[in-house]
C-alpha cells in the first residue's frame, strides 16, 4: 500500500475540483493506497493537508488547471494533470503515482551504495542525474528544475563536447566517457514493471509515446528498439503562447467550464495559455497588456458582448462559449491558423479547417443576453430585499419609517433600474459606449411608460443601432472629432430614442406588456400546467444553451411586472436534471462508469445551486438518452410549479434561497415539484440507459 497525497484545483472550485478529488480518492481506496486530498479553488483551500501527510507521503498528485504552490512537497515525487484527465483516467494516474513512489524508494535505496559520503537523499539525485547523462528521463521531483530547463544567463553551445556537471554538494565521483557519434545504444532489458502513459496527462518530464519502463535499479529509461540512435528528450519549453477571453451572462458555469477546456486544449499542443473569465461578477485573472503583446493569437468565447479594441493587430478568433467548452481542440486549431492581421484596424477571420468552428453568435441572441447579463445583479437584490421586507408581515411596509419600509423602497429602487440597465447594455453591446446613454434614457421612458421588459428591449435595439448608424456616419472636421462622443452622438441619438419611444413605440409595446402581464397572471389549470410544461423543457433541452437562455430571459424579464410564477417553474426546471443524475448514479450505477458515478456528488451540489450545465458531461457521452430524460423530469417539474402557482422573486440561487422567508410562495408546494422532477429524470434514465459491461458493482 502506497501513502498518497493530492491537491485538486480549477478557477471556481466548484465542480471540477470536487469530481478529481472524488474520482481519485474512490479508485486509490479500491486499489487499497491511502490517499488525502486538498481542495482549491475561487474560495480557497478546503481540507488542507497538513505537514505530517506530506512528510509520510510517498508521492504527489497535482491535479490542478490553475497555479499551486510545490514548495512544500520539495523533493517528493510529481504527477502533474489537470482535473478533467483525473476525472477521465483516475486509475492510469493513480499507477502512475504508485509506480513513481517506488521507482523514488529504490533509486534512495541503490544511492546508499553511492559515492562515500552521500546521503540517500543525495545519492538519489546523483542517480538522477547519472541517468540524465545518457540521456534517460529523471523522475521528477517537486522543487528540482524541469527537463532541458537553464539557468538565467546560461547559453547553449552545440559544437562543444558535454562535459558531465557535478551535482551540488556532491563529493567527486568518477567520470564518464561520453558515447561517440554516431554510437548507438544497447536495448535495455526491462526488469520492472511497464505501464502506458495516461491521454493527456501533464508530468513534470516529458515522456515518449512508447510505454515507460521502470526497472528496479533506481533509474528510468524508454524501451527502444535495438539498434536506435540515443534520444535527446524533448523540450518543455512551450511552442507558443495564447491568450483568451469566455464570458456567458451570469458567468457561473459555461464561462469557467471554457476556460478550463481551452486551457486543456492549448497544453496538450504545447501552448501556455492565459484566460480571462467574464460574467455578472466582473473578470477575473484579467489579461495583461504585456500578456496580450507576447500572445501569438487571442480567442473570444463569448455569448455576450466582448470588447476588442485591446486586441487590435492580433490574429483574433471569436466563437461562442458553448463551441469553446465543447470544441476547444478544434477552436484552438482555427485560432493557430489564422494568417497574421495585414493591418491594426480589424481583427481576421478564420480560415476553413475541416469543420470550422462556429462563428460567434451575433444579432439579436447575442445583444440581449449582455443586456440579460448586466441586468441580473439589479434583479437578485431588488427580489430578495422585497421578499425580506414580507418577512415582517405582508403589509408591515406600508408603516412609514420602519426597517420593512426602507427594505422595501429599495428592493423596488433596484426594480425601477432593471429595465434600464438591460436597455443600456443592449445597446452598449451594439453600439459600444455610444449606446449608453441613450439605452439608458430609453429603459427609463420604458418604465415611466408602463411598457416594461418588452419596452426595455425595444429601446435597447432602438438605441444601439441608432448610436451606431451616428457613430459612422457622422463626419466633423478634426478640430471638431473631440465633440462627437461627449456631444453630437449622445445629444442625438437620446433625441431620436426619446422622442420614438414617447410618440411611436412606447404605447403600442405598454399595451402589449399588459396583456401578457394579464394573461400570465390569470393563468391557472391546464393552461398554467402547459406553460410549465414548455418553460421546463427549453430549460433542459440544451443545458444552458440558447433555448435554455431564452426561457431563463423570458423569466427574468416578467419580474420586474411583478410576475413571478414563470421564474419559479425555470429555476426549479433548471435543478432537477443535475439532481436526477446524480441520484441514477446510486440507484442504478450499473448503467454508469466510475466516473460517471463519482461526478454525481458534484452534479447533485451543482443541482442543488441551479447550475443546469452539471448534466453537461453525461449528455455528451449519451445524448440521445439523457437529453429526453432530463427534458422529462424539467417539464414535469415546471408543470408542477406552475400548476400550484408557485412564485419565486428571485432569478437565482436554487434550494439556497428557499430558506428566506417568502422568497418561494408556497414552499411546500415547490418542494414537491423539486422532488417530483428529479424523479422523474431518474426513472427516465433508468428505463432509456442500458447497463454496461464494466459498471461498477453496487
Amino acid at each position: 500500500m502506497a501513502k498518497l497525497v493530492a491537491v485538486t484545483a480549477c478557477p471556481t472550485g466548484i465542480a471540477h475540483t470536487f469530481m478529481a478529488a472524488e474520482a481519485l480518492r474512490r479508485v486509490a481506496d479500491l486499489k487499497g493506497h491511502d490517499l488525502a486530498v486538498e481542495t482549491r479553488g475561487a474560495e480557497g483551500v478546503r481540507t488542507p493537508l497538513d505537514d505530517a501527510a506530506v512528510e509520510q507521503a510517498d508521492a504527489v498528485i497535482l491535479a490542478t488547471d490553475i497555479t499551486v504552490d510545490e514548495s512544500r512537497f520539495v523533493g517528493k515525487p510529481l504527477v502533474r494533470t489537470s482535473t478533467a484527465v483525473a476525472i477521465r483516467d483516475t486509475e492510469r494516474i493513480i499507477d502512475e503515482a504508485v509506480a513513481r513512489a517506488t521507482l523514488h524508494r529504490t533509486a534512495a535505496a541503490s544511492g546508499e551504495a553511492g559515492p562515500p559520503g552521500a546521503t540517500p537523499p543525495d545519492a538519489a539525485r546523483a542517480g538522477t542525474d547519472a541517468t540524465a547523462l545518457h540521456g534517460d528521463a529523471p523522475l521528477p521531483l517537486a522543487g528540482a528544475p524541469r527537463q532541458n530547463e537553464q539557468p538565467p544567463g546560461a547559453s547553449t553551445r552545440a559544437s562543444q563536447p558535454h562535459t558531465p556537471q557535478q551535482a551540488p554538494g556532491l563529493p567527486p565521483g568518477p567520470a564518464r566517457t561520453p558515447p561517440p557519434t554516431g554510437a548507438t545504444r544497447r536495448p535495455d532489458t526491462p526488469t520492472g514493471v511497464s505501464f502506458p502513459r495516461p491521454h493527456g496527462l501533464l508530468t513534470s518530464t516529458p515522456l515518449s509515446p512508447s510505454d515507460v519502463t521502470l526497472p528496479l535499479d533506481g533509474t528510468s529509461r524508454r524501451a527502444e528498439p535495438s539498434g536506435a540512435p540515443l534520444r535527446t528528450p524533448p523540450s518543455s519549453t512551450p511552442a507558443g503562447t495564447l491568450v483568451a477571453v469566455t464570458a456567458c451572462p451570469t458567468g457561473i458555469a459555461h464561462t469557467f467550464m471554457a476556460a478550463e477546456a481551452l486551457t486543456r486544449a492549448a497544453r496538450a499542443k504545447g501552448y501556455a495559455i492565459r484566460v480571462e473569465t467574464q460574467g455578472s461578477v466582473g473578470a477575473k485573472n484579467t489579461l495583461t497588456a504585456e500578456e496580450i503583446a507576447q500572445a501569438d493569437a487571442v480567442i473570444i468565447g463569448a455569448d455576450t458582448h466582448v470588447s476588442t479594441e485591446r486586441f487590435v493587430g492580433k490574429r483574433l478568433l471569436q466563437t461562442s462559449v458553448g463551441e469553446a467548452l465543447k470544441q476547444a481542440d478544434r477552436v484552438v486549431e482555427q485560432a493557430l491558423a489564422l494568417p497574421e492581421p495585414m493591418s491594426a484596424t480589424r481583427p481576421v477571420a478564420a480560415p476553413a479547417l475541416g469543420a470550422p468552428a462556429k462563428a460567434e453568435p451575433t444579432g439579436a441572441y447575442k445583444h440581449l443576453l449582455t443586456g440579460v447579463s448586466f441586468m441580473l445583479p439589479f434583479v437578485v437584490a431588488g427580489g430578495l430585499l422585497l421578499a425580506l421586507s414580507f418577512v415582517f408581515g405582508i403589509d408591515a411596509y406600508k408603516q412609514p419609517g420602519t426597517l420593512p419600509a426602507a427594505l422595501k423602497g429599495i428592493g423596488d429602487a433596484a426594480f425601477a433600474l432593471m429595465v434600464p440597465a438591460l436597455a443600456g447594455y443592449l445597446a452598449y453591446s451594439i453600439a459600444d459606449r455610444p449606446g449608453l446613454a441613450p439605452g439608458f434614457i430609453g429603459g427609463m421612458l420604458a418604465n415611466q411608460l408602463n411598457a416594461g421588459f418588452l419596452g426595455g428591449i425595444a429601446a435597447g435595439f432602438l438605441a444601439g443601432y441608432v448610436a451606431r448608424t451616428l457613430k459612422d456616419r457622422i463626419r466633423l472636421p478634426a478640430n471638431l472629432e473631440g465633440l462627437k462622443p461627449v456631444l453630437v452622438i449622445p445629444l442625438l441619438s437620446a433625441l431620436i430614442v426619446g422622442l420614438l419611444m414617447t410618440y411611436v413605440i412606447g404605447a403600442p409595446v405598454a399595451a402589449l406588456m399588459g396583456a401578457l402581464t394579464r394573461f400570465l397572471t390569470g393563468l391557472s389549470g391546464t393552461n398554467a400546467v402547459l406553460l410549465g410544461l414548455l418553460l421546463g423543457a427549453m430549460v433542459a433541452f440544451d443545458t444552458g444553451g440558447p433555448i435554455n437562455k431564452a426561457a431563463y430571459a423570458f423569466a427574468v424579464g416578467l419580474l420586474g411586472s411583478s410576475t413571478f410564477t414563470p421564474m419559479a417553474a425555470v429555476m426549479v426546471a433548471g435543478m432537477t436534471p443535475p439532481l436526477g443524475l446524480a441520484l441514477a448514479t446510486v440507484v442504478a450505477k450499473n448503467r454508469f462508469t466510475l466516473q460517471e458515478c463519482e461526478a454525481g456528488k458534484a452534479a447533485a451540489v451543482l443541482g442543488l445551486a441551479f447550475i443546469t450545465e452539471g448534466a453537461i458531461p453525461y449528455a455528451a457521452r449519451d445524448p440521445l438518452r439523457v437529453i429526453p430524460a432530463i427534458v422529462f423530469g424539467s417539464a414535469i417539474a415546471g408543470a408542477v410549479s406552475m400548476g400550484f402557482g408557485c412564485a419565486l422573486r428571485a432569478p437565482h440561487g436554487g434550494v439556497f434561497v428557499l430558506a428566506i422567508p417568502n422568497a418561494v410562495q408556497p414552499l411546500g408546494p415547490y418542494v414537491l415539484a423539486l422532488i417530483a422532477g428529479t424523479l422523474a429524470t431518474t426513472l427516465a434514465l433508468i428505463v432509456l440507459k442500458r447497463p454496461l459491461d464494466d459498471a461498477p458493482a453496487p
